[in-house]
């Protein structure tokens, strides 16, 4: 077990010793009572038609306010000192680790840490603030270079037309309220951090998955009917999922019930017959049991707890993907996965003892992340043994064999070559790349 594993129950047990140690509550109550005391003195003096009232006032108060900032001097005092035998059991359950490194990742891309940050920010709705931060990080740039600002190849002034604008209230102005229909684009993520048109897509998706909280999922069904187009050439069954979902929760809900779901089916489901006849044939079945539908065939249709959870998960995503950004946040997951390796990279550098990378692009020991943060299949070269990378991608060759393209060079003899695992001879100009 590591030092850390070992410090935590001890952290744990100074923690609980903590708990009947002074707080900061006792310095706070003797403060109101003083301010009553002298609220009530400021009343006394500014009612009394004596003019020597003030001055015996302020006598009889100069002791029980000398006594009331003693108390709460020592309660502080006291407090602070809780604080600092916090601090050491924090320390040395906690060390600090520098990590030596010669390659920092981060180096000269300062503009592509604020993008990341200025996205996660619009993805939680939380457009205000994404504003400030803009603003701000902008600014700083500005002031650094004195130069117009340069976001992935566009230059673009510190005060730009595209620049997201918020009210006083933190809202977003009228005017920037546009249709919910996601603009074809290669890329949103080759916008600039300021885009206003990708804050109102972001506003558009905030707005529905609220709406998706409170059970109603007609906002979400209407933005997908206006992207169905996008939808249906990335083979997404997003749309159907959403009226499945309506048809049950009017299926649901009490004073509607099966005849609300069954003209519901009637009039917007028909559409999916093609692709989901047998579903919907199930759906419309569930009807006939309508009275005793727990104990029915089609019980497990209506079971399911997370179903608006689920929808917005399925909604999120899909919204992300015809905007060319990732379901999640980047910034997000490049923090968690970085949390998960960063002990296995504390072990390596105490245990390496001077051993060195080979590489500056990736680590050098294997990091399990969950599958979530799967993105991509490896690859590993059957004739180099080493992992292939967008420099050096894995080629199919006509055969059907696959290598590394670094090792179709090396067994080539001038354009052409023999498979390493089958008799068969091709040129390399037949070799495709390809993308598993």
């Amino acid at each position: 077990m590591s030092k850390t594993g070992v410090a935590i129950p001890q952290l744990q047990k100074d923690l609980e010793g903590m708990e009947d140690k002074p707080r900061l509550s006792l310095a706070v109550d003797n403060i109101d009572r003083l301010i009553a005391k002298l609220t009530e003195a400021r009343e006394a003096v500014a009612t009394a038609s004596d003019p020597h009232t003030a001055s015996l006032t302020l006598t009889r108060l100069q002791n029980p306010v000398k006594e009331v900032i003693d108390r709460a001097n020592d309660d502080l005092k006291k407090v602070y000192q809780v604080q600092k035998d916090l601090g050491k059991s924090l320390d040395k359950s906690f060390p600090v680790v520098k990590i030596a490194t010669d390659h920092d990742a981060l180096d000269g891309k300062s503009d592509l840490m604020n993008k990341a940050i200025a996205m996660h920010l619009m993805r939680e709705g939380q457009f205000s603030v994404a504003s400030t931060f803009i603003g701000e990080s902008q600014r700083d740039l500005h002031v650094a270079s004195s130069t117009p600002q340069a976001f992935h190849g566009k230059t673009r002034d510190v005060q730009d037309s595209n620049t997201m604008a918020v009210d006083s209230d933190g809202d977003t102005d009228q005017q920037s309220q546009s249709s919910s229909k996601v603009p074809s684009q290669p890329n949103a993520s080759s916008e600039v951090i300021g885009s206003s048109r990708l804050q109102q897509q972001f506003e558009v998706m905030y707005r529905i998955l609220q709406e998706l909280k409170q059970h109603n999922v007609e906002p979400a069904i209407e933005w997908a009917l206006e992207n169905s187009s996008e939808l249906e050439a990335r083979g997404s069954n997003l749309e159907f999922e959403l009226c499945r979902l309506q048809y049950v929760h009017l299926f649901e809900t009490p004073g509607r019930g099966p005849p609300a779901a069954f003209e519901y089916a009637r009039t917007q489901m028909w559409r999916f017959r093609e692709r989901h006849l047998a579903e919907i044939t199930r759906l419309a079945g569930a009807l006939i049991y309508a009275p005793n539908l727990a104990d029915s065939p089609y019980a497990t249709l209506f079971d399911s707890p997370t179903a608006f959870l689920d929808a917005a998960s399925s909604f999120t995503r899909e919204f992300c993907s015809l905007l060319g950004l990732s379901a999640e946040s980047p910034l997000y997951v490049a923090a968690t996965a970085g949390a998960i390796a960063l002990p296995r990279l504390v072990k390596w550098q105490s245990i390496a003892q001077g051993a060195e990378w080979t590489t500056t692009n990736e680590l050098a020991f294997e990091t399990p992340l969950p599958r979530s943060f799967m993105y991509h299949s490896i690859f590993v070269c059957p004739v180099s043994k080493e992992q292939t990378t967008a420099a050096n991608p894995p080629v199919i060759l006509p055969c059907g064999h696959v290598l590394a393209r670094d090792s179709l060079t090396n067994i080539a003899k001038g354009t052409r070559f023999k498979c390493p695992y089958c008799p068969s001879e091709g040129q390399v100009k037949d070799a495709r790349v390809i993308v598993l």
